[in-house]
C-alpha cells in the first residue's frame, strides 16, 4: 500500500461527500450527510475487520459517494422504482469512486475491486463485498433505523430487518445483537429474528 496514494484517495472521497447539500446534526455538530455516512462506514469496518484490505476501506468510505445527486423521488414509488433507483446508485457510486481513485493514482486492479464492492457483486462469496455490506447493515441499524422506522408499519419493518439480517455475516450479526436499541426498534428486531 502506498500511504500517500491512499490518503489522497480518502481525501478525494471525503471532498466529494462534503459537497452534500443536506446536513445532519450528530453529537451537537452539523455534518454533510454523505460525509458523515462515510465516517460511520469506516468506523464499523475498522471495528469489525481491523485488517481489512485497502480496497474494502476505500469502498466503505465511498459507499454513498455523491448519492444526493439522484434522489429517491426521481424514481416511481414502490418496490420496482426502489430497485431501479438502487441499481442506478450502485453504478453511480462505483463509477464516481473509480474516477476519484484514478485521480489519486490507484491501479486499475484496485479500482476494479472497489467498483465490484460498491456494485454488490459477490455478496456472500467475495469477503471484501461482505465486509462492506456488514458495515452498511450495522450503520443502518445503529444510526438510521429509528428515523426510517417512523414511516413504516411494524410488519414492513420486520420484513426489512429480516432481509438485512440475512445479508450479514455471523460476526456482524453478533455485533448487531449488542447494539443499544430500545423501545419499538428493539422489539421489531427481536420479532424479525424469530421469523424463519
Amino acid at each position: 500500500m502506498d500511504p500517500h496514494r491512499f490518503v489522497t484517495a480518502v481525501g478525494l472521497i471525503d471532498q466529494a461527500n462534503a459537497s452534500d447539500p443536506v446536513w445532519e446534526t450528530w453529537r451537537g455538530k452539523p455534518y454533510p450527510r454523505t460525509w458523515l455516512y462515510g465516517i460511520r462506514m469506516t468506523d464499523w469496518l475498522v471495528r469489525l475487520y481491523p485488517d481489512a484490505p485497502e480496497t474494502a476501506f476505500l469502498a466503505a468510505r465511498a459507499q454513498h459517494v455523491c448519492r444526493w445527486l439522484i434522489p429517491r423521488d426521481r424514481y416511481p414509488s414502490g418496490r420496482r422504482g426502489y430497485l431501479a433507483w438502487r441499481t442506478f446508485l450502485y453504478r453511480l457510486h462505483g463509477e464516481t469512486a473509480a474516477r476519484l481513485l484514478r485521480r489519486a493514482g490507484s491501479g486499475e486492479s484496485a479500482i476494479g475491486q472497489v467498483k465490484r464492492i460498491l456494485m454488490k457483486r459477490g455478496l456472500k462469496r467475495d469477503p471484501q463485498v461482505q465486509m462492506v455490506e456488514d458495515a452498511a447493515c450495522l450503520v443502518f441499524l445503529q444510526y438510521y433505523f429509528l428515523p426510517f422506522a417512523q414511516d413504516y408499519s411494524d410488519d414492513k419493518l420486520i420484513d426489512i430487518v429480516g432481509k438485512t439480517w440475512k445479508k450479514m455475516s455471523p460476526q456482524a450479526q453478533q455485533a448487531a445483537i449488542k447494539l443499544p436499541l430500545s423501545g419499538r426498534e428493539a422489539r421489531l428486531v427481536q420479532q424479525a429474528l424469530k421469523r424463519p
